[in-house]
């Protein structure tokens, strides 16, 4: 039988023919895409042809064309609808995808290729974009150990291998967590919550096949639950059972594998030369150096947490005014800060909620989208990988741009948190290729889906990031889209953020979903008025991360890393009723991979910048002033890595900006 995998697609825009497609075809399109790439590579580095851009980088940019077609598919599948196949199967590719990358920067000749090219390359007369393409390939191979050499070399690839097995092990860990563990709730226990929570909580039960409802560890059920239940011991075991994943003395236990993990990065550095894995991962990108992180971090750690520790002492009196004795606890502080929320701006997540359909959402994501970019986006009728998958053509004055899938219920197959890739990412070089993105969430289902208003921001941000995937417009794929510095990364989806404030985007598109009467205007106003509501706490749990983070990286790797989480979190002053965003047994963006590894500060990086950018438009006097749209799409969203990111951020803005922009937009700077 042929395997539609490796046979041309002659579906819409190129689709992968999801409905034809079988787990057992993976493996062999696999072994297929690396002997193909493995025989590409061997004729460029073997070649007796004196070294050209041409030859070498242009032939290694398409040398492993089946094998990314295959990775596309796959690793998307992989994460939005795991099965147990495709488990097994990931299990079974880390060590051996990170073999073939290590053959491929180990390969002497191949490198000698490319350092003769580089050495060479002002006698080259290259394009701008190929010039920092040959850049970019250089520091790869240099910083993947191209130039050790014997023992060094070996024990490197070693290293690598294990990383890979490791980090999906992490993953996989997490995801077997969430999806075993539920707590069932009686009728007598649904008291108080109201009624999108409880048929959120039905419709898990039914999913989970429990007697009746139950709270999962999704995050859509979880936080709703933790906000508005008034039994403070269902609280208790709920929060408790979430910020345990990957910590419960099981199968699953990551504490182990976060040791090994870190212990492995920290020898990768001093492989290579480094001090510490730290200033290995940071060397490429904004920050450059770890004392930089920490300087932003702790700028913006004092005004967090002196309002962080103002507002428990809110709640906590709340708390004992209900009769209940203190101290205010982790599980409490959702629940009293919600009831402060409706106290003080009279808003009910329950009466916002009907307003913010995921439809209505989505429409308005894509309106803001045709107004700043002009693009068009016409539902497709394709079939998809899962009945509850979306899919859009994007265009622009009638010329096809991408195909967006989006992807946004929870369901057990499907990975926790909300994401943004490319099952094929934009290029020219080889013929014009366009990407299609997938954005994937884990909103509630419902009939209709109602968002909350943080929902509706993840949408946006998710969206962001997609965009910068869409309007991509470089030739080269290894600098398309979001192959980006990491702390640049979250510009895009951080700053589309912003149009979800614009006044006149709710205004028109947040319409109750019954009656389709527009948001009343009392109710919009006190919604954007408590747009810096709980910022404190917000602000808090995300830099405690990042600072605990940073110092696994920073120095030698720790042999117990839950006590350097412990004597972080002790030395920054960290609240009693405030955890980390992400425990480090759960903790996957820094473990799941490499990617957020000394990096998950990059969010608030990214957002020094993306207040400012959002800046240049209030400067201008219009939210869609098409002259700053126009320079945000040339400079920022359609430029990839084809420059360095503040470069790139200096031509859109003009300058670099400061701290002050952040700290006002988080309400930080406001007197507690």
């Amino acid at each position: 039988m042929t395997n539609p995998l490796l046979t041309a697609w002659g579906t819409p825009f190129g689709l992968p023919p999801f409905q034809a497609i079988r787990d057992a075809d993976f493996a062999p399109a696999f072994e297929a895409g690396l002997a193909e790439a493995r025989a590409a590579i061997a004729a460029i580095a073997d070649s007796s042809a004196p070294p050209s851009f041409a030859n070498t980088i242009d032939a290694l940019e398409l040398a492993e064309a089946t094998l990314d077609r295959v990775s596309g598919v796959f690793y998307n599948l992989a994460g939005a609808d795991s099965t147990e196949a495709r488990e097994a199967l990931m299990r079974d590719l880390a060590p051996k995808l990170s073999a073939f990358s290590s053959e491929v920067t180990n390969n002497k000749a191949l490198f000698a290729r490319i350092d003769a090219l580089w050495q060479g390359r002002k006698a080259l007369r290259l394009t701008p974009e190929q010039a920092r393409v040959l850049d970019l390939y250089r520091q790869m191979f240099v910083r993947a150990g191209a130039q050790l050499e014997g023992d060094a070399a070996a024990r490197l690839t070693e290293v690598k291998s294990r990383l890979a097995v490791l980090g999906t092990t992490f993953s996989q860990n997490i995801l077997a967590e969430e999806r075993d563990w539920f707590m069932e709730l009686s009728e007598a226990d649904l008291a108080g919550l109201p009624e999108f929570v409880v048929d959120t909580a039905r419709a898990a039960g039914a999913e989970k096949g429990a007697a009746g409802p139950v709270v999962t560890l999704n995050r859509s059920l979880i936080v709703p639950f933790l906000q508005f239940s008034p039994n403070r011991e269902l609280r208790r075991r709920a929060y408790e059972a979430w910020v345990a994943r990957g910590a419960n003395g099981n199968a699953q236990d990551n504490r182990g594998v976060a040791a090994e993990i870190l212990a492995l990065r920290a020898e990768r550095a001093t492989l290579l030369g480094y001090g510490s894995f730290a200033d290995y991962k940071l060397e490429p990108e904004m920050a450059k150096t770890p004392a930089a992180v920490r300087n932003l971090l702790m700028r913006v750690w004092q005004p967090a947490r002196a309002k962080a520790m103002a507002d428990a002492g809110v709640l906590e009196r709340m708390m004992e005014a209900e009769g209940i004795a203190g101290p205010l606890e982790p599980w409490d502080w959702r629940y009293y800060s919600e009831k402060r929320r409706h106290a003080e701006h009279d808003l009910d997540e329950a009466a916002l909620k009907p307003y913010l359909s995921l439809d209505a959402m989505i429409a308005a994501q894509f309106d803001c989208a045709a107004r700043l970019f002009h693009l068009q986006f016409t539902p497709l009728d394709a079939p998809m990988y899962h009945p509850d998958v979306r899919a859009w053509e994007v265009s622009r004055d009638g010329e096809h741009i991408a195909v967006f899938i989006g992807d946004y219920f929870a369901r057990g197959s499907k990975r926790s948190g909300a994401w943004c890739s490319a099952m094929r990412s934009q290029r020219k070089l080889g013929g014009v290729v366009t990407p299609v993105v997938v954005n994937v969430c884990n909103f509630a289902k419902g009939t209709p889906a109602l968002l909350s208003y943080d929902d509706a921001r993840t949408l946006f941000h998710e969206f962001g990031h997609a965009l910068h995937q869409m309007l991509s417009d470089v030739t080269y794929g290894f600098i398309s889209g979001t192959s980006v510095a990491r702390d640049f990364v979250e510009l895009p989806s951080q700053l589309y953020e912003h149009w979800l404030e614009v006044p006149e985007v709710l205004q028109t598109h947040a319409r109750h979903w019954k009656s389709a009467e527009p948001m009343p205007a009392e109710m919009l106003q006190r919604l954007l008025a408590a747009g810096t509501y709980d910022q404190g706490f917000a602000t808090v749990e995300f830099i405690a991360s990042a600072m605990v983070d940073l110092a696994f990286h920073e120095g030698p790797a720790p042999a117990d890393p839950m006590q350097k989480q412990t004597e972080v979190l002790e030395a920054l002053g960290m609240p009693h009723a405030i955890r980390m965003r992400h425990a480090t047994p759960h903790f996957a963006h820094v473990f799941s991979g490499d990617g957020y590894s000394s990096g998950y500060y990059s969010y608030m990086w990214s957002e020094v910048m993306d207040a400012d950018a959002f800046a240049a438009f209030e400067e201008a006097g219009d939210a869609f002033d098409p002259v700053t749209a126009v320079k945000l799409e040339r400079f920022i969203l359609s430029a990839g890595g084809s420059q360095p990111a503040e470069d790139l951020y200096v031509q859109f803005r003009g300058k670099m900006p400061g701290v002050d922009a952040l700290l006002k937009g988080r309400g930080l700077l406001d007197p507690v």
